[in-house]
């Protein structure tokens, strides 16, 4: 996990070396409505959380830009008001594209680190995989000002529950994260 955190850094770091005037820096936060799919869902509800953290726009052209992100972000399901609360370090590394002035779309993988997973007040952390794979594909919009709103859906690419561990409401299938999110942000320019 640490040498997949340490890679990651590294090439942020490195993309950091183009022109400084080509690259913002920010922070945004937002809501997250999150389920799970895959085995035994079909009494899930879904959970409201938030996210929030740092961003950075590399612009490659006019029309493309990188944007790599370090964001909290928490997620989650509830069966029969039972609420699972799941919270991750995600590191998305979205490619955008400007279709107008502004107007967004994006799309790339992320990886996430789970922090802490509750049930109640009640640590179930290892009944889950620590570490979740997704995809992630977007829109966003960005202001002259830098402020900049986005709506994205993270698909789960990865189990979340670990094989041999029956987790706190008895599932044992293969189950991923999903997640809506909805931020507000702003550039520093």
């Amino acid at each position: 996990m640490k040498k997949v955190l340490l890679i990651a850094v590294i090439t942020i770091l490195g993309l950091t070396n183009v022109n400084a005037q080509d690259i913002n820096f920010g922070i945004k936060g937002g809501l997250n409505f999150a389920s799970i799919s895959g085995d035994n869902t079909e009494n899930i509800d879904p959970v409201t959380a938030f996210n929030l953290g740092i961003m950075s726009e590399i612009q490659i052209s006019n029309k493309f830009s990188f944007q790599p992100e370090l964001m909290f972000s928490g997620v989650g399901y509830s069966i029969e008001d039972d609420t699972v609360a799941l919270n991750y370090l995600n590191i998305p590394l979205m490619a955008k594209y400007y279709l107008t002035k502004g107007f967004s779309v994006e799309a790339g993988p992320q990886i996430g680190y789970l922090l802490s997973a509750k049930n109640e007040s009640v640590d179930i952390k290892d009944s889950f995989n620590s570490v979740d794979f997704g995809l992630n594909v977007g829109i966003g919009y960005k202001l002259d000002n830098g402020l900049n709103f986005g709506a994205r859906y993270n698909f789960g690419l990865s189990d979340i529950n670990k094989s041999d561990v029956e987790n706190i409401n008895g599932f044992t299938g293969n189950n991923k994260n999903s997640a809506l999110q909805i931020s507000i942000g702003y550039f520093f320019f």
